[in-house]
């Protein structure tokens, strides 16, 4: 049983949408690798942080 609260599965097959908590990076790219976590570290809404993929790009459709 997985510890976490989504299936790392469906996050890497993009099963799971980019949004509010999720976050597809197709690469290394410091910059905006650190902007999002702060982002998501900063939490305004109280979602409870969030989920970067990194070296998974985002599917448009």
């Amino acid at each position: 049983m997985s510890k976490l609260p989504i299936n790392l599965e469906d996050l890497l097959r993009q099963r799971t949408v980019e949004g509010d908590r999720i976050e597809y990076k197709a690469g290394w790219n410091p910059a905006a690798i650190i902007r999002t976590l702060c982002a998501m570290a900063n939490d305004f809404e109280n979602l409870g942080g969030g989920y970067v993929v990194i070296g998974q790009e985002c599917d448009e459709n």
